[in-house]
């Protein structure tokens, strides 16, 4: 029976990595739109450094340089999402850069 729940907490773990990595993705793709169709390339600079928090274990990392660590990660994973969310897709404009983008790559 406990290998039954240990399997079962494997799987849950590695379904949280594989989403944590496409929120990372999708994240790091607002940032590089951000970056290179826009008029503020450091916005972009910003989303693609905040979209890291995905991609690393950065808990781990942040407790071997400073010796603490964030409880809760994934509530702060989430609040960090609806924030990229926010100011790409209201204060952004991430659709008229995609626009912009679009009429780039069809040249």
């Amino acid at each position: 029976m406990n290998n039954k729940s240990e399997i079962i907490m494997n799987n849950n773990l590695i379904v949280l990595n594989i989403i944590s990595w496409l929120f990372g993705i999708v994240f790091f793709a607002i940032g590089v739109v951000n970056s290179f169709w826009g008029n503020d390339p450091f916005f972009g600079i910003f989303i693609i450094l905040l979209s890291l928090v995905y991609f690393l274990p950065v808990n781990d990392i942040l407790k071997k340089m400073t010796g603490f660590s964030i409880p809760g990660m994934g509530i702060v994973k989430i609040l960090l999402g609806i924030f990229i969310l926010w100011a790409s897709l209201g204060v952004g404009e991430l659709f008229d850069k995609i626009d912009l983008m679009m009429m780039d790559l069809r040249r």
